[in-house]
This record gives structure tokens, sequence and C-alpha cells, in this order.
């Protein structure tokens, strides 16, 4: 989740992960979603409702956490992570998806 390059909790966000995305460019494709725009509008909800329901979100204003990082639609961090946390969930998915072995 991404408001725009004014918050900057979400461009330090940003920046961490395009920091850390590189090593693992061929698993992982990253996705901002600007929900400010009008293309990650409907994401935004999308992934707000996977969390909270559509009751959640609609009667009781219940929405992701800005910034927040998803991995598979799954809530993964809802602030800026350290580097190494960010590589640990990377590899924990792709050690599950079978991508890696295990070290």
């Amino acid at each position: 989740m991404y408001k725009a390059d004014y918050c900057l909790p979400c461009l330090y966000m940003d920046e961490a992960i395009r920091e850390v995305i590189p090593q693992y460019d061929e698993y992982v494709q990253y996705h901002r979603v600007e929900f400010m725009k009008s293309s990650g509008k409907e994401r935004f909800l999308e992934l707000s409702r996977s969390l909270f329901g559509e009751e959640g979100v609609h009667k009781h204003a219940r929405v992701a956490p800005v910034p927040s990082l998803f991995i598979n639609g799954e809530l993964v961090f809802d602030a800026i992570p350290p580097k190494f946390e960010l590589e640990e969930a990377i590899e924990e998915v792709l050690l599950e998806k079978g991508y890696l072995d295990k070290k």
C-alpha cells in the first residue's frame, strides 16, 4: 500500500523493498498499490476486505494500513521492515513454494 510520494513512511517502505527485491528478481514481482490513483483504489479495497471483511470496510471504515506490504495477498508488514526481516519473509514464501532449498 502506497499513498503518494509525500507520504514519507510510504516512500521509505518502497525504498526498503526496492533495495531487497533485485536479489529475488527470478521469483518475485513487486507491484506498488497507489490507492490515491484510480488504478489502485479497487486493489486497496480488495486487500482491505481480505483483512476486515465487507462489513468491516464499509460499515466500520476499517482499511488496510498505510504503508503496508502484502505477499501473495497476505499482510506481512504494516511498518517499514528491517532488511533482514524482509529477506526472511520473502525466503519463507519461496521455500514454501519450493523455489528455494533449505540452507
